[in-house]
């Protein structure tokens, strides 16, 4: 009886897992990599005029709009209608600020209503025609920030780190890469070795695409991102073959993190750098990444840690489930990437 119970209970937690699983699955299945922060980008043209452009998501989380705002004494002069780019909206307006003054747009408040009820961020970039360029990522617990004289480092640390994290965590494709390498190395020093080449494959080319050192087809780059992972399920399924790629796993995840950096960097470009600060704003978003990696690796081992004494029993034959979701998902993201890379 005693051993029936436990039976229930770790299929009872199986049935759960598995449904967490295909729920986000199913929530992220049609784009695998969606960069979360919406972008608002404020050039000053000439003396008080200034043309702002804003891109969010065509895909809302929430039925509260995200729009942006200027200051009151702005007057909207000019406007283009939303148009559909990839899979975000794009809106322009022209401003005419007289009514500020010299300085500007400094000293004054920019923003982004609706925030809160999406539980979504948002990028500003100001360029002032001086030279001077600002960055500040906003949130439901800071909606709008003011237009300082100069920016500091501190907050190029700061915003940068968050939108690394934010990147890794809303690329649901990267994450499944690093599932299956947790599946393929588990512990130890063989998951500290492989997570590291896959660190210095995708730090490379970042560094290299970000900086223009390295030009590629967007849509070639991300149906070989979705390849990459399922190679990965097809190599977890002759796992216990023990042949070169399982006895040395950081080739494999080395080379495929040459291809994921290609897809940080696109991330990165529809951001952008700031000028004065390039070095410090490309470091902290690849540390932004790799604690949003790391934060993931330590979810994923609470969530084992939790499960593993009730599975037990069941756990050979339990792995292939992962490991054909994992396959699966990877196929559909290499058929619709496919089509896309060929038809566009």
């Amino acid at each position: 009886r005693h051993a029936r119970k436990l039976r229930d209970q770790a299929m009872k937690n199986v049935r759960i897992l598995l449904t967490l699983i295909l729920g986000v699955c199913a929530i992220q299945a049609v784009h695998g990599h969606r960069f979360a922060p919406s972008l608002l980008k404020v050039n000053e043209t000439a003396p008080q005029q200034y043309n702002m452009v804003w891109k969010t998501p065509a895909q809302g989380v929430s039925n509260v709009p995200l729009e942006p705002v200027w200051p009151e004494a702005c007057e909207a002069i000019s406007a283009s209608p939303p148009q559909l780019e990839d899979t975000g909206v794009v809106t322009s307006w022209q401003l005419q600020c007289s009514a500020l003054g010299q300085e500007g747009l400094v000293g004054e408040i920019l923003g982004v209503s609706g925030l809160g009820a999406s539980q979504a961020s948002a990028m500003v970039i100001v360029n002032l025609l001086d030279g001077r360029q600002y960055q500040q990522v906003l949130n439901a617990d800071r909606p709008d920030f003011v237009v300082p004289a100069e920016s500091t480092a501190g907050d190029v640390v700061g915003n940068y780190t968050r939108l690394g994290v934010e990147h890794i965590w809303t690329g649901f494709d990267h994450l499944m890469f690093v599932f299956g390498l947790l599946l393929l190395v588990g512990g130890g020093s063989r998951l500290f070795w492989t997570i590291t080449a896959f660190t210095v494959g995708h730090s490379i080319t970042l560094s290299l695409v970000t900086l223009g050192y390295l030009d590629y087809p967007v849509g070639l780059v991300e149906f070989a991102i979705a390849l990459s992972i399922f190679a990965l399920a097809v190599e977890l399924t002759r796992m216990k073959k023990h042949d070169v790629l399982w006895r040395n796993p950081w080739w494999l995840a080395g080379g495929f993190g040459i291809l994921h950096g290609m897809g940080f960097a696109g991330a990165l470009a529809e951001t952008g750098l700031p000028q004065d600060n390039v070095p410090l704003a490309l470091l902290f978003f690849n540390i932004g990444i790799e604690l949003g990696q790391i934060a993931f690796i330590l979810l994923v081992w609470a969530i084992w840690f939790v499960i593993r004494k009730p599975l037990a029993p069941w756990q050979d034959k339990l792995f292939p489930v992962p490991v054909y979701i994992l396959g699966s998902l990877s196929a559909m993201w290499c058929i619709e990437r496919g089509l896309a890379a060929l038809l566009g």
